[in-house]
């Protein structure tokens, strides 16, 4: 309707520049992009000076992608009205999209000249910094730009003119930077630190930063004691205190005897001043109002900074495990309770533990309705208190200690006391979470204990405990969470999609935890999802580029300069993600392998993804682990949660799979580029074609895969387990245990020979011929290997529990890609077969003979297809086996023996089990529909 509107006004007005825009901003909308594109620069290219037409072309071309263009647009306005402020602005913000920072400190000052406004100038002050940030030279950033900007400032200090809190953030930025931290500490403390009020202590804030900067230890110590005086809550101003305390002591400093200690007052230089010190905030917290959490946990704090320099005995600071007992006394039911100790608990020694926990259970206020039950908490205090407990329990080992029979005690009284806290959440909205949620997450953390030591009914356990548990918390987090992860670790992806959804991830998250789905999706054979969950990241990651730019020219507006930099780095952090490169390549393969030679040709589908094989886009030097790993709660001890370590293999787990995932798609991309016929034997003209060239592309990409696929082997050596909650490992042991890795990387092999026997002609290549033929042949062999590695049942069931085997679909998987990948090889063998027999045939005819022989490679080829056929039927019959047996299995009637099951816990069990089944037929479904296309395929490739 817009197009029809805009057309309308332009029979009437032929000149109508805005509607002209209008109209191809309809058509860019309705993916006309190069009639709109045409249809803007027409525009254009008149330099219209009104400012609807150029509003509207701002519009559209960022809607192209295009800000660069945007700029052209203003600065041929600015040409024609050079004294418009909004045109100068414009021209300003359009520069400040595409990063152009020495333009933009020069449309600065130009504007500022015109508008001698403050903010003008401090825009151009900016800039000078951004160019200081963006070179790649230190020394020039330190020389020239940022002296530059100093000198702008000082300036405008010395003329009395500055107005502005931001102004004065901007001067002290460029000091920090130089590292002219006295300077800073001047400007900060001076007259011009008095406009540093918009954020709460902003300017002790930035005192502080500077003494640390210049090691002056009696100022941070007297500043970090003052504000303690003002607010004994401030995490922050301990962790300084105890820093410069330590400091003062090492350098044995002593207080000048006339003079004051230092500019910012009293100094503390001893442990007895601290200690002091403290002792007087508690003793001013038992005065005040409300209770503060700061002096108590400083004690503990103290007291652990004493013993790693191993003097704390002679400053009877108190006994840890009293301490804690008494913290707990206060505020054990706050929730923050459990995370105050957690820090603290390697005060204690592995022998208190059991007496500790003991200790503090006899505080809590619980009954029993009976002798020999569950003593149960009256009131949501005692609930939070008896949870911190629990925790604590989990957090200093003592539930991994015990056997099997005793966990499995734990996990029902841990439901018992879930259930009955229940009740205190009555009145809970939905989006709120159940007072005893933790109850339930910590049984779950028990039973995959259990499981992991090979108790194949407790994953079955976990998965209905969570159900229940979300069922009446629909909001909880954690439980979709850990759902996402044992489903995805059992093989069934089918629920994962929905309960990813509904934890409506927002912004960052696409990349934080993105990783849970992206990971599995395509893994477990559900292709349409796994080409959804690959568009919701990739949309997140293109619309990023285009939001930051908005981002930073509101700072630029607002004056929030300190934050512009740090919009650069976000969105370079995101540019060079992990997760980005691999989605990016995940969904290259996949759109590949859904599409090429079944609906479009493999050549027009990687033209349309603009591949090619001599590109690699992954920034492989600045790769960034994005990746929130802890995102999963954790009551684990040290020795059994996620470590440094761990996080560092991930990664390089991770690198090396992208580097074998992304070689293998250069390597696709490369197969069209070879199919053009060649002059044998002319090795002048095969160069000029540019198709030698290519050749070598490809034996190097093959090279360089080989040579992944080492590094990805030797990894795999190392045998690395990681935590049950920690990172999911990648397909990498998969792919190269079930033979897919050897079976690619021979079919590239094959494409090497095959080009040498277009170059080389029929006549004298039986050596290659030969070659070719054993290549096929062990080629079957090696699919058809693959495809034993696929047989199996993907559930059974064994003395009433279900065991299933995710590994067999991942292995399907593979089967189905690399048997894509044979079909591409052997359309281009086709392509290169083809012309040579045609040839033969018209010999043949010309001769009259029939004894013409024909080389061997046409029938090894021919078979090799047959056997192809007949492979990919058997298993696509095996696939119909595998529906067959998944739709008759009954698995309500399985004797759930288990007479720990309650009536609520039945209900739930027969959920879980059914999402299961229907995840794994679903995949089965999938992976059969894309093979019978790929077998379609191999019916045309008949020579």
């Amino acid at each position: 309707m817009a197009i029809q509107q805009a057309d309308k006004l332009l029979k009437k007005h032929k000149d109508l520049h805005c509607a002209k825009v209008l109209k191809a901003i309809g058509l860019q909308r309705t993916g006309k992009q190069d009639e709109a594109y045409a249809l803007a620069q027409e525009v254009a290219a008149l330099e219209p000076t009104d400012d609807n037409s150029l509003q509207a072309l701002t519009i559209l071309y960022r809607e192209m992608h295009r800000p660069e263009l945007v700029t052209k647009l203003y600065e041929a306005a600015v040409k024609k009205v050079p004294n418009s402020e909004e045109y100068h602005s414009h021209l300003f913000m359009a520069y400040a999209r595409v990063g152009e920072y020495k333009k933009m400190q020069q449309a600065g000052m130009a504007l500022y000249k015109i508008v001698p406004k403050n903010p003008y100038y401090f825009w151009s002050v900016m800039s000078l910094i951004m160019q200081s940030i963006s070179a790649q030279d230190e020394n020039l950033s330190k020389t020239m730009f940022l002296p530059l900007a100093e000198r702008m400032v000082e300036k405008m200090v010395k003329e009395d003119k500055i107005e502005a809190e931001a102004e004065v953030e901007l001067y002290y930025m460029i000091l920090e930077r130089l590292e002219k931290y006295k300077e800073a500490l001047d400007v900060v403390r001076g007259k011009l630190g008095e406009k540093l009020t918009s954020e709460l202590q902003s300017r002790e804030n930035k005192c502080m930063a500077m003494y640390k900067k210049l090691r002056r230890w009696p100022e941070c110590n007297a500043l970090s004691r003052r504000l303690l005086l003002k607010n004994s809550d401030d995490w922050q101003f301990y962790i300084t205190y105890f820093d410069s305390v330590f400091q003062l002591i090492d350098e044995s400093w002593t207080p000048p005897a006339e003079e004051e200690h230092s500019l910012e007052g009293e100094v503390h230089c001893s442990v007895e001043q601290a200690v002091e010190f403290i002792e007087e905030r508690i003793t001013e917290e038992s005065k005040s109002s409300r209770p503060l959490r700061g002096p108590y946990l400083a004690k503990l704090e103290l007291i652990r900074r004493l013993r790693h320099r191993g003097c704390n005995d002679e400053y009877k600071l108190g006994d840890p495990e009293e301490l804690m007992f008494q913290y707990f006394k206060k505020f054990g039911d706050k929730p923050c309770c459990f995370t105050d100790l957690k820090v603290f608990v390697d005060l204690l020694s592995p022998s208190q533990y059991s007496k500790f926990i003991q200790q503090l259970l006899e505080v809590i206020p619980l009954s029993a309705a009976a002798e020999n039950e569950v003593a149960l908490p009256g009131d949501i205090k005692a609930l939070q208190q008896h949870l911190c407990v629990v925790q604590l329990s989990r957090l200093l080992g003592i539930y991994h200690a015990m056997d099997k029979k005793e966990k499995l005690t734990v996990v029902r009284e841990l439901m018992f006391r879930y259930r009955h806290g229940l009740e205190f959440g009555k009145s809970c909205l939905k989006t709120e979470l159940q007072f005893s949620d933790y109850y339930c997450l910590l049984a779950v953390h028990l039973l995959l204990d259990l499981w992991l030591e090979g108790e194949e009914a407790a994953v079955w356990q976990c998965l209905t405990l969570l159900e229940e548990g979300l069922a009446h918390s629909p909001s909880n987090a954690q439980f979709k969470l850990l759902l996402i992860r044992i489903y995805c670790r059992l093989g069934a992806f089918e629920p994962v999609a929905e309960l990813y959804s509904s934890l409506d991830a927002k912004h960052i998250q696409h990349d934080t935890i993105g990783y849970l789905l992206t990971r599995y999706a395509e893994s477990l054979g559900h292709y349409a999802a796994a080409s959804q969950s690959c568009n919701f990241a990739l949309r997140f990651f293109h619309s990023n580029q285009k939001d930051t730019s908005e981002y930073i020219i509101q700072a630029y507006k607002y004056g929030a300069f300190e934050k512009i930099p740090e919009f650069i780095a976000f969105r370079n952090r995101l540019n060079s993600s992990l997760h980005f490169a691999q989605v990016r390549t995940e969904r290259m393969l996949l759109d590949l392998l859904l599409e090429a030679n079944i609906s479009t040709s493999l050549e027009e589908s990687i033209k349309s993804m603009s591949l090619s094989p001599e590109e690699d886009d992954i920034p492989w030097k600045d790769l960034r682990d994005n990746r929130d790993l802890t995102v999963l709660f954790s009551w684990d001890p040290k020795d059994r949660d996620i470590s440094e370590e761990h996080r560092k293999l991930s990664l390089e787990e991770e690198t090396l799979w992208l580097r074998i995932r992304s070689l293998t798609l250069r390597l696709v991309s490369g197969l069209p580029t070879l199919s053009h016929t060649i002059q044998p034997k002319n090795s002048e003209k095969t160069a000029e074609n540019g198709v030698s060239s290519r050749i070598d592309t490809i034996r190097s990409l093959l090279q360089q895969l080989e040579a992944a696929a080492d590094s990805g082997k030797k990894f795999l050596e190392q045998k690395i387990q990681y935590p049950v909650l920690g990172p999911p490992p990648t397909r990498m042991a998969g792919f190269f245990s079930n033979g897919s890795c050897q079976c690619q990387t021979s079919l590239f092999y094959l494409v090497s020979d095959i080009y040498e026997l277009d170059t080389n002609g029929l006549e004298d290549s039986a050596e290659i011929q030969e070659r070719i033929g054993n290549s096929f042949k062990s080629l079957v062999e090696r699919l058809t290997d693959l495809f034993n590695k696929c047989k199996g049942d993907l559930i059974e069931v064994r003395d009433g529990t279900l065991k299933t085997h995710p590994n067999l679909l991942e292995n399907l998987v593979f089967f189905v890609e690399t048997i894509s990948i044979a079909l591409w090889v052997s359309s281009y063998c086709d392509s290169v077969l083809r012309p040579f027999k045609s040839n033969l045939q018209k010999k043949k005819k010309k001769k009259k003979e029939s004894s013409v022989a024909m080389p061997p490679v046409f029938t090894h080829f021919l078979d090799y297809v047959t056997e192809l056929q007949t492979l990919t039927s058997n298993v696509i019959d095996h696939i119909k086996g595998l529906e067959i047996i998944l739709t008759a299995l009954k698995l309500e009637e399985l004797s759930l023996k288990d007479t720990l099951l309650l009536q609520e816990e039945k209900k739930f069990t027969k959920t879980v089990q059914g999402k299961v089944q229907s995840s794994y037929h679903h995949s089965v479904q999938e992976i059969g529909e894309l093979l019978k296309k790929r077998l379609d395929t191999i019916k045309k490739l008949k020579i």
